[in-house]
């Protein structure tokens, strides 16, 4: 197993760390006594396990146990990459797969949408324009793909490329897909982001798109953010990993967006 650093001091987390995140994404709360029972371990190991990942920002405490994040501020992106990451390499593939050679797309900021770069990287003839500088690192060696980068201040957390700048300079493109993730997604179909700055690149790279496909795993449906973005209904195709709510079904069918589930092994 790769072990994937803590943000907040560097140290690796340990298979029992990662595993106690998936279990949080699974049932939504894990408890001391439970996780104790499941790991064979004293509950005040477990403490020790819960009180690293919640100054991580990964999990919160609770009485008796903690539950994924659900604070108003953005989880470190280090600690993104670590919650879910199977299901974000699923949507990657499923996503990629919907990307036909010989065309031009947008990629945004995320860790979901970096999953779908990954999985992009043997396309042919594709010219990926990204305000992402880490899908620019990912497809920069990718002989069949051309990589333009957005201007603009770059966020220091996760190589994001915000502001007027980045939105001014997605403008002059009209590509034929866009590949976006979020942070949340409301009930009522809203998508919902944490900063403004990058919600308005987001604005523009789905106005400047002939197709958007939505990248999100379902901890998003449980996740909510101060700036919104959008509507789902502005989505043509909506790739995720778990059967929609049924509100959110619903506000999907109406709005004519096509979802797809990705594939498990």
């Amino acid at each position: 197993m790769i072990l994937l650093n803590d943000p907040l001091n560097g140290a690796p987390l340990s298979p029992r760390q990662s595993d106690i995140i998936d279990l949080a994404q699974d049932l939504g709360r894990v408890n001391v006594e439970d996780l104790a029972q499941h790991f064979s371990v004293t509950p005040q190991t477990i403490r020790k396990d819960l009180n690293e990942l919640c100054e991580s920002g990964m999990l919160q405490r609770v009485h008796g146990g903690a539950t994924l994040s659900t604070r108003v501020s953005n989880v470190g992106y280090d600690s993104r990459r670590v919650i879910a990451s199977h299901e974000k390499r699923r949507i990657g593939i499923k996503a990629a797969s919907l990307i036909p050679n010989n065309c031009s797309l947008f990629i945004n900021i995320g860790t979901t949408t970096e999953q779908v770069s990954m999985a992009l990287k043997n396309k042919r003839n594709l010219l990926a324009i990204t305000n992402n500088i880490n899908v620019v690192n990912i497809l920069m060696d990718s002989p069949g793909i051309e990589v333009i980068v957005a201007g603009g201040m770059v966020r220091h957390s996760d190589g994001g490329v915000i502001g007027e700048a980045a939105g001014d300079f997605i403008r002059q493109f009209m590509v034929d897909f866009a590949i976006i993730g979020v942070s949340g997604i409301g009930q009522d179909g809203s998508l919902l982001d944490f900063d403004y700055r990058e919600v308005k690149v987001a604005q523009a790279i789905i106005e400047n798109s002939r197709h958007t496909i939505l990248v999100a795993d379902r901890m998003k449906f449980e996740r909510t953010a101060p700036v919104r973005m959008g509507h789902i209904s502005q989505i043509d195709t909506f790739v995720t990993d778990h059967p929609l709510p049924d509100d959110l079904s619903r506000v999907c069918s109406e709005g004519d967006v096509r979802v797809e589930l990705a594939d498990f092994p």
